[in-house]
């Protein structure tokens, strides 16, 4: 009898275990990461010198290089995010985790504006190279680059 009980003991304590491991679901939400202004940087035309002015994020570590503007629900037109390397060389950028469509301006490290990636779209991890030696790339909102005119030759000051 004892035994019986015992036996029925266990297998209770056995199901409630297995029970609520089910009820303990644990729900992982990505929190959306804001603008946080770092600085200011102009965009001046060749054309006719008039300055484009942006509130910017600056990515100069390895973290914020790789992650960039992931996970982000939107950006205003006047921010961008200035990604600022240690060296000039050609650069690749993908969309991996991004949820808004960008323009993507690449600058050699004398801050002239040598090519551009326009309307990246969100999620899309093809290569968007620079085409030309880099050491900055200035992530704008989608449309932008030809909204303003900006074009090859224009220089950027931050």
């Amino acid at each position: 009898m004892f035994l019986k009980r015992f036996s029925l003991l266990f297998i209770s304590v056995i199901l409630m275990g297995i029970s609520s491991c089910n009820e303990d679901k644990k729900v992982i939400k990505q929190t959306e990461v804001h603008f946080t202004k770092e600085g200011e940087l102009n965009i001046i035309k060749a054309s006719d010198s008039k300055a484009i002015t942006l509130d910017i994020e600056i990515a100069d570590t390895d973290f914020d290089i790789q992650t960039g503007l992931m996970y982000r629900d939107s950006m205003e037109n006047n921010q961008g995010m200035l990604f600022v390397f240690k060296d000039e060389d050609e650069r690749f950028f993908y969309m991996k985790n991004t949820k808004i469509p960008l323009d993507l301006i690449y600058i050699d490290a004398n801050k002239t504006i040598v090519s551009f990636q326009k309307n990246a779209k969100p999620f899309d991890e093809s290569s968007l190279p620079s085409n030309a030696p880099a050491k900055y790339v200035l992530e704008i909102n989608a449309g932008l680059v030809d909204f303003w005119g900006i074009a090859v030759g224009d220089i950027i000051k931050y």
